[in-house]
């Protein structure tokens, strides 16, 4: 089954300079570049390679919704744009659907949801593209992308190569892959797989979804989509809409830190929220961190942490790279300096 969008070929150009990005990235941030390519269809990949392979600094950009853009990237910029959804395989407990790069990814997940496909119906919502979702190895509401990705294709931009890698060749771990640690511009993805179960089980321990008293009264009639608007419902109640209000998603990483850490912090903050990991370790909900320092709703310039989710830094009109990174080491520092805790930032810083 393939995807429902068209592309017309008029004013389509593979190759462009001066190429304002402003709009390009979820939080809004001016920024141009001198070079880009766009990589719509197959034919274009030849012309993307050459111009990769000719320069040493690169970007692969897809919705620009884990990025920090500066204003001036010098950088070749590959743009990439190509579209299509299909089941390529279908066994008696899973059916593998190919998904190019390109595709928004809240829109695969409806796509899915829609013709009763179970499986990253927790994954509504997150901003992006399909081809980025194995760089960060996305995540939310219990659910991981490593959990339900089959296999992936991508090019390394070094040497021209192409690679069909399985879910173990990714080097998955929380919000990362090899893509993310070989650096900007080493990898394509061009299309990854997913492995979506038949006989499909909910995934509803996460505690909003446990609250969700619709979701709970439906017991065996509960459906994929059910789960899609229940998830729906929540980002939208807790998260601005980078469309209306320009942000980047969850700024900064949740902390893990050594038991032993945790349980010093329980004792002065028996409220702390914490999840136990399976090695013994916890993770922080850095949300919490940066609340109870007193950055929820507040604002540092042109830029501010989201009014219901101090976790999400908003752009309020005209920021640059420079206000981000001022209000993101302000909350590091506060985090640090009342917890003990050191935060990582989420978006790459891309120059």
């Amino acid at each position: 089954m393939l995807s429902k969008h068209i592309h017309a070929a008029l004013n389509y150009a593979p190759i462009m300079s001066e190429y304002d990005l402003t709009h390009h990235n979820t939080l809004a941030l001016q920024s141009a570049t001198s070079s880009l390519c766009r990589l719509k269809t197959k034919a274009d990949l030849n012309v993307v390679l050459k111009r990769a392979l000719e320069s040493p600094f690169r970007l692969v950009l897809g919705g620009g919704s884990n990025v920090v853009l500066w204003p001036e990237i010098k950088r070749l910029v590959i743009k990439v744009e190509t579209r299509g959804i299909a089941i390529v395989e279908e066994t008696n407990t899973h059916r593998i659907i190919e998904v190019a790069a390109g595709e928004t990814w809240h829109e695969v997940v409806e796509h899915c949801v829609r013709n009763g496909w179970g499986g990253i119906e927790n994954l509504a919502l997150i901003p992006g593209t399909a081809g980025a979702a194995p760089v960060q190895n996305i995540g939310a509401y219990g659910v991981e992308l490593e959990s339900v990705l089959h296999s992936l294709v991508a090019v390394d931009l070094t040497t021209g190569q192409t690679y069909d890698l399985s879910k173990d060749e990714c080097g998955f771990s929380y919000r990362d892959s090899m893509f993310k640690q070989a650096g900007l511009g080493s990898w394509l993805i061009t299309h990854i797989r997913l492995s979506l179960p038949i006989n499909w089980q909910p995934v509803l321990e996460y505690p909003d979804l446990k609250l969700d008293k619709g979701l709970q009264k439906l017991g065996s009639k509960l459906t994929p989509y059910d789960v899609f608007e229940s998830v729906c419902n929540i980002r939208r109640s807790k998260l601005p809409d980078p469309s209306l209000q320009p942000n980047a998603g969850s700024f900064f990483k949740n902390p893990v830190i050594g038991y032993e850490a945790y349980e010093k912090l329980l004792r002065d903050y028996p409220d702390i929220v914490s999840y136990p990991l399976s090695d013994g370790k916890v993770k922080l909900a850095a949300g919490w961190l940066i609340q109870q320092c007193g950055w929820r709703g507040k604002r540092l310039g042109p830029v501010g942490m989201h009014t219901r989710q101090a976790l999400v830094m908003v752009n309020y009109g005209g920021a640059s790279a420079d206000d981000v990174t001022a209000l993101a080491n302000s909350i590091k520092a506060d985090v640090m300096q009342n917890f003990g805790v050191s935060l990582e930032q989420e978006p790459v810083n891309i120059y």
